[in-house]
């Protein structure tokens, strides 16, 4: 460089004779310069280091202000990304290709390692120009770390260190917290993969823009604006689990801790279902040696014995799910192309085939003319029902395309609607594309995976099912899930019909319900749908148990656990009502939407789950959910919640994340896992659902059914009985391509779960650590992997 400075002396016009004497002239002076620039290099780089060792302090302090910044309440940081002095740094990823991103860093490094002293030093005050010009790390360098997701945190340090003439220490903490948090925000794409460059840099000046007007928001909030919750007594207290409440639950599987990397071989999944495929509800093996199938136990959970680690083929043609509320009127073809109930029930108004789209006009078998007026006929036939108010949680079954569940989200109800993987193809399937809440179960010969009196009311639009058989064992199910004073709608042609089949079993149905003191309420006839529905109410007393002449159906075992649901058979037999006001089922809720911050009545001296009294536990944990979500979920992780409908909580525990997004239209499952303690009762007593599940088995619901998931210290919990990439393989079974994953965990869970998000092509979108916990957000990608697994359970 030296010798391009001064090479304007060489090209001066000089006589040809003088040539040879200047040539030596400028050689001695070359020297003499070089000599001199390095003599006065060499104090300012001294300069440079001894600054950096007397502002350590500083430095320590500002990173400690930036980990507090990215804090939450759980500690759920950990250490992951640190500096080499120990400063704990937060690790950001927006670039998902691993390579180009290092390889620009290499060059940069490699660039600013050639060059000269001068330049360097030049180089540096330009860098703090654009600093303190932009601020917010904009410009061209301010718009390639945002892009590549790494903030330029020393730059920042040095600039701090500089500050000192125009502001104060604490003042240039905030903003270079601000600056390092901004640099940690990431837009969500909007039209896919085919963002170009200028759509994400006007995304990235909107959300720098948008926090010039509001304070940072946080990636993790502080610690100090929620309490720490910590699951510190799971095991022990008042909260029994699922896995102690159930007498026949399965075993649990061998301990085996996942040993995956980045280079694990995934395969997509060869089974006779395909893209639909449900590993525990297409055992075929087990089920073609079924010594019966009375009971509808071939529509039953039959998990196989070593859980799928391959992945689900996507249909041919799949396109991203039509955004909600569009989309309860009309889904992709091709994303569920199946026709069968179109032609079916195509006169029912069910499902029709139109172009591209499937349409759902939002008829049923019941309500052929609309689910709303059949909805307002209920609610006129009993005014007590009183929806979305009394009335909030509600079971569906037998549900079909779940468009009695869809449009009840206008009076502010939530069905869980179900009905088994049976000829009526794809009905659950097509209620969640429809962005509609449904599972694939049967009513066989085990529980249904719920715990007693959570349902306000039950509704079946015939649903097939032959309540009356078998001294009423199935309804004798729907009395164990109804709350006291819920009610059961029944809209089935014996209600209305005078078929000597319908007579005959409408006179049993009088009998059985009368022998389990359910009040007939009313039976009323809707004109418009030319159907009837008989609506009962199970009693809030013992009163009538206690004066029956006969014990039939007789009362349950004192030792019967009315809350043991999972894998618990079915029993024909009725729990005494709970009458004492301190016990759960005693009382109704409150009405919607004050059930949802109460801690409910039977919270009492109880501890919680995290150790305090069980209704300041609840309180905690609301305080910390709505804090996380508002601070972090909403604003910081670049999710257009606009585009999500249906979320899945993988470890629920009061229901904290889920009533903290009540005011985004999206619906949440719940899921408490069964060896997490019990907390479901208090999931539907605020106006929430959920449901029981084991995680080392498959969920039932179809492929690519949620678009966010959210696991919060699960997958370690998880590997203490199952291997942790059967878990992933699951989970991405179930979310759908362009889907999020939010994981909160140990920070080597997280490293295990990166690492298994890479090797699946996933976008990762955020990721920070800090003492032994952390977090991740994940993007689900379209890719599938060549090469094929034929799961031999599953092929017919």
């Amino acid at each position: 460089m030296a010798t391009a400075k001064y090479s304007r002396v060489d090209g001066r016009k000089l006589s040809y004779c003088s040539t040879a004497a200047i040539v030596v002239f400028v050689a001695f002076c070359l020297v003499g310069v070089w000599m001199f620039m390095s003599s006065s290099v060499v104090p300012v780089q001294s300069s440079e280091l001894s600054s950096q060792e007397t502002g350590n302090e500083e430095k320590q302090t500002l990173q400690e202000s930036v980990s507090k910044q990215f804090d939450d309440t759980s500690g759920d940081v950990s250490e992951d990304a640190t500096r080499e002095d120990g400063t704990s740094l937060p690790k950001v990823f927006g670039n998902t290709d691993e390579e180009s991103s290092n390889s620009a860093e290499e060059n940069r490094e490699e660039n600013h390692g050639n060059e000269s002293s001068d330049e360097k030093i030049e180089s540096e005050n330009e860098q703090k120009t654009v600093d303190g010009t932009d601020g917010n790390g904009d410009g061209e360098d301010g718009e390639t770390n945002s892009r590549e997701g790494g903030p330029n945190l020393e730059n920042g340090q040095a600039e701090l260190e500089e500050s000192s003439d125009g502001k104060n220490y604490d003042e240039a903490s905030e903003d270079k917290i601000k600056h390092v948090y901004k640099e940690a925000i990431f837009t969500e794409d909007k039209n896919g993969n085919n963002q170009d460059e200028n759509s994400e840099q006007s995304a990235v000046e909107n959300t720098e823009s948008e926090e010039n007007n509001q304070t940072s928001n946080e990636v993790l909030p502080a610690a100090a604006q929620s309490e720490i919750l910590t699951e510190s007594t799971t095991q022990i207290g008042d909260w029994s689990t699922q896995a102690e409440e159930s007498q026949n639950e399965k075993k649990s599987h061998q301990s085996s801790k996942s040993s995956e990397n980045n280079g694990h071989q995934w395969k997509v999944c060869k089974s006779t279902a395909g893209p639909d495929y449900i590993p525990c509800l297409d055992n075929w093996q087990v089920i073609r040696k079924l010594p019966s199938t009375k009971h509808y136990e071939h529509r039953e959970r039959h998990c196989p014995d070593e859980a799928p680690t391959c992945l689900v083929p996507l249909p041919e043609g799949y396109k991203c799910s039509i955004k909600w509320p569009k989309s309860r009127d009309k889904i992709w073809y091709y994303n569920v192309p199946h026709t069968k109930l179109a032609e079916v029930k195509g006169h029912q108004n069910w499902v029709k085939v139109t172009g591209e789209y499937l349409t759902f006009p939002g008829g049923g078998t019941q309500f052929k003319n609309g689910a709303l007026h059949y909805i307002d006929f209920i609610q006129k036939s009993v005014p007590e029902i009183a929806w979305g108010k009394r009335s909030r949680v509600i079971l569906d079954v037998g549900c079909g395309v779940a468009s009695f569940g869809g449009y009840l989200f206008e009076r502010d109800v939530i069905a869980m609607s179900f009905a088994p993987k049976d000829e009526h193809e794809a009905q659950v399937q097509f209620a969640l594309e429809r962005g509609i809440p449904a599972i694939s179960n049967v009513m066989g010969t085990k529980r249904l995976p719920f715990p007693s009196s959570v349902f306000d009311l039950v509704h079946c639009a015939r649903c097939r099912v032959p309540w009356h058989v078998e001294g009423g064992k199935l309804l004798l199910e729907l009395n164990r899930i109804l709350r006291p004073g819920g009610y059961f709608v029944w809209s089935a042609t014996p209600v209305y019909q005078k078929l000597p089949e319908d007579v005959g079993i409408w006179q049993e149905m009088s009998q059985l319900t009368k022998s389990m003191c359910w009040d007939l309420v009313t039976v009323k006839k809707d004109r418009l749908n030319a159907v009837g529905a008989a609506i009962y109410r199970k009693p809030t007393s013992n009163d009538c148990y206690n004066k029956r002449s006969k014990n039939v159906p007789p009362l349950c075992e004192e030792s019967d656990d009315p809350n043991a649901a999972w894998n618990v058979p079915l029993q024909a037999c009725m729990h005494k009502v709970p009458e004492d006001s301190t016990e759960r089922g005693s009382l109704w809720p409150a009405q919607w939407p004050e059930r949802l911050e109460q801690p409910p009545y039977w919270l009492n001296s109880q501890i919680g789950v995290y150790g305090k009294v069980a209704q300041e536990d609840f309180t905690a944990d609301y305080n910390h959910w709505k804090t996380v979500v508002s601070q972090s979920y909403l604003n910081g992780m670049g999710i257009d919640w606009s585009s999500v409908r249906n979320v899945m909580d993988m470890k629920a525990v009061y229901g904290g994340f889920a009533a903290a997004l009540k005011d985004l239209k999206v619906w949440v499952m719940n899921v408490v896992p069964i060896d997490s303690p019990d907390t479901l009762p208090v999931i539907y007593e605020r106006g929430l659902f959920g449901i029981h599940h084991d995680w080392c088995e498959s969920y039932n619901t179809y492929p690519r059914t949620y678009d966010v998931l959210h696991a919060d210290h699960l997958f370690s919990s998880i590997q203490k009985r199952c291997k942790l990439v059967t878990v992933i393989a699951e989970v991405d079974r179930i979310l759908r391509p362009e889907g999020k994953l939010i994981v909160r965990d140990t920070a080597e869970t997280i490293s295990e779960v990166e690492s298994m998000a890479k090797s699946l092509q996933w976008e990762i979108r955020m990721i920070y650590s800090k003492d032994s916990e952390g977090f991740l957000c994940v993007h689900k990608k379209f890719w599938r992997p060549t090469e094929e697994e034929p799961i031999k359970s599953a092929i017919v």
